[in-house]
């Protein structure tokens, strides 16, 4: 059964990595798919644009529209929205996955890298999901859906990148409040977030380089925990921290996660933010932060 079959999505840093991923999981049932990344012309370290994206959406069986955006803008972020509903008739799903991302101590972390990391993680978050609203709240099914890590309050989550990881916590701060606050709307807001690391650019150029990147899963297995979540039904289904592996596990059912990996010879990396009480599925073994030699 194809769920999302004239579905429309939302997506923000859909031009690749894991928003491209989840793009293209909902185009196979059909979906309709905004783009909304910056990216329009290619750059040399970085693989894709929208206009790239749009093409595997469509290969895919999906219809898509490219939509050159600076989330940071809230008139960019108006205009992205109005094209949607424009071109599909509303919108059904948000997904909230743009990010910036810098790992540095205080001393280390300029104001300009501060105001572009919670410009785009924590206010982009916010002012994406309320420009949407209107047309969520007349969708059948609504979800947002935050790619955002458990309000794990141990301080190892900031200390050495307190910038990014306040940032980051905004986007989860959202979903705790948003979650209350629209179950009356009968909208779904949950947060996802990947056990491993994923192999993405950010994981490429910012923190291990090729070898972090075999140690980690493909995007698809963040894109096939997002396609479960838009199933749920959205008025019960709501203020969820999910863990990708354990949601589906728990839920969808699956036990082969050796699909995912992108180089089995190799243990997997595990990624930030994970509760020390959350546990794998049976079978599968992450390394611990201390045991990463890259």
């Amino acid at each position: 059964m194809a769920a999302l079959k004239g579905k429309t999505l939302f997506i923000t840093g859909a031009s690749r990595g894991i928003g491209l991923a989840i793009a293209k999981r909902a185009a196979r049932d059909g979906a309709n798919v905004a783009i909304v990344a910056k990216t329009s012309d290619p750059n040399p370290k970085l693989e894709g644009t929208i206009h790239t994206a749009a093409e595997e959406i469509t290969a895919e069986g999906g219809a898509a529209l490219a939509i050159p955006c600076d989330i940071r803008n809230e008139g960019d972020v108006q205009r992205a929205v109005e094209q949607t509903v424009e071109r599909f008739g509303g919108i059904d799903i948000c997904v909230n996955n743009a990010s910036a991302l810098s790992l540095t101590p205080i001393e280390k972390t300029e104001i300009k890298r501060f105001d572009l990391m919670f410009g785009v993680n924590a206010r982009g978050t916010f002012l994406t999901t309320k420009l949407c609203l209107p047309y969520l709240k007349r969708a059948a099914n609504p979800h947002v859906l935050m790619l955002s890590p458990p309000l794990d309050m141990h301080p190892k989550w900031f200390s050495g990148h307190v910038a990014y990881s306040i940032a980051k916590y905004g986007m989860s701060l959202c979903v705790l409040g948003l979650a209350d606050e629209l179950k009356k709307d009968g909208i779904a807001v949950n947060a996802l977030w990947p056990r491993t690391t994923i192999a993405t650019a950010a994981v490429k150029n910012i923190l291990g380089g090729d070898k972090l990147m075999r140690m980690s899963r493909t995007p698809d297995i963040v894109a096939d925990a997002a396609y479960l979540v838009f199933n749920q039904p959205a008025k019960s289904f709501t203020g969820n921290f999910l863990i990708d592996d354990t949601f589906l596990h728990g839920v969808g059912g699956v036990t082969d996660f050796e699909k995912y990996r992108v180089d089995k010879s190799l243990p997997l990396a595990p990624d930030f933010f994970v509760p020390t009480d959350s546990k794998p599925p049976p079978g599968v073994q992450i390394a611990r932060l201390s045991e990463l030699t890259l």
